[in-house]
């Protein structure tokens, strides 16, 4: 009877480690079930970043194909606005054409006015008939009270009834009618009576023009200068610098021409002038 007892609590106790040792790997098995669905979740999650990640990259790569292309459009747009830039010299200078040739035409209706004017008026009393009324002793000392008169009097005044446009078509009148020294004086009486208007520079210059058009380079040269110190930002500044190089080509001072000529190119590249400068560098070489 002892043995079977001890037999039955033997298999009681054998039968309940085992008991406890499936219980154990059950644990076990669940932990590890626990681990793999966490291990899934990380993988998932992984998954969807890099999924993210890549709808990113290839968003940055569309941005970055967009960029190029307003690059490329951007580099045409300012190779085109350089073509135009070097066009608008020669515009200019067609422009400026025009207007000397407007200028010419309002020089001839002006004249023609006053010469209308001067018909409808009466006549004045003549140089003669004031003569022939002095006595025949003061012939000659009025002679050299003219001629002293003549040294001494100042620049004449613009007729009152001309406006400064007038006046200054009249000089470049003269000018193009080869009439260059009534164009000095008409363009000098322009600038001392309307030294504010905006053509004053260009009076300046054409003085300058004048000169050199009679070969008096020296006179031309004094003048361009004035206008380089006067007016560093007018209208007929590279023009102004062309010139004087050329006055000094013509006095052989060929190493001054150069460096007017550089300085030419190096200020002002665009200009229709720069492309003068630079064949005069080639002659003087």
């Amino acid at each position: 009877m002892l043995k079977r007892f001890s037999f039955g609590l033997i298999l009681f106790t054998s039968f309940s480690i085992l008991l406890t040792g499936a219980d154990k790997r059950k644990k076990a098995y669940e932990l590890i079930y626990k681990d793999i669905q966490i291990l899934k979740q990380q993988i998932q999650n992984l998954d969807k970043k890099i999924d993210s990640n890549r709808e990113e990259i290839s968003s940055i790569q569309k941005q970055l194909t967009e960029i190029l292309k307003l690059n490329l459009l951007a580099r045409s747009e300012q190779a085109g606005l350089l073509i135009e830039q070097k066009k608008i010299p020669t515009q200019y200078q067609v422009l400026l054409q025009k207007f000397d040739t407007l200028s010419f035409e309002l020089a001839k209706i002006t004249e023609k006015l006053i010469e209308i004017e001067q018909t409808a008026s009466p006549p004045k009393e003549t140089l003669e008939d004031t003569e022939s009324e002095k006595p025949l002793g003061e012939e000659k000392s009025g002679g050299e009270e003219k001629s002293t008169e003549i040294e001494e009097q100042p620049i004449a005044m613009p007729p009152p009834d001309l406006s400064p446009q007038q006046v200054f078509n009249m000089a470049r009148s003269d000018y193009l009618k080869g009439n260059f020294q009534l164009a000095i004086e008409g363009f000098a009486i322009y600038r001392q009576h309307f030294a504010e208007s905006p053509l004053a520079d260009n009076a300046l210059y054409w003085i300058g023009e004048s000169f050199f058009s009679q070969n008096k380079f020296e006179e031309a040269i004094e003048k361009f200068n004035d206008f380089i110190l006067i007016y560093p930002n007018g209208d007929k500044i590279a023009a102004a610098y062309l010139k004087k190089g050329i006055c000094l080509m013509k006095l052989k001072k060929n190493e001054e021409a150069l460096s007017v000529f550089r300085l030419l190119i190096s200020k002002f590249p665009l200009e229709e002038e720069t492309k003068i400068a630079q064949q005069k560098i080639k002659e003087l070489k």
